[in-house]
């Protein structure tokens, strides 16, 4: 999806309330943005922390892998 494409996309889901998609788009957005990569997969991980969403886990370690969150002790 290209990046007006996307936006267009995550603007739908926020009007929408759609958290699980939110997460879904926010991932694929930090896959096609090397440079803001933090800045969507912690808005992915927050709504999957939302929803209750079984990806968090997964989006809490690559956040911590960028160096953009702490490991847990």
């Amino acid at each position: 999806m290209d990046k007006a494409g996307l936006d267009a996309a995550l603007l739908a889901a926020h009007v929408s309330g759609d958290r699980a998609k939110l997460v879904t788009l926010y991932a694929e957005a930090a896959d096609a943005h090397a440079e803001a990569q933090a800045f969507y997969l912690t808005h992915a991980y927050v709504f999957a922390l939302e929803a209750g969403d079984a990806r968090a886990a997964a989006l809490r370690e690559r956040l911590v892998a960028l160096g953009a969150d702490t490991p847990m002790a």
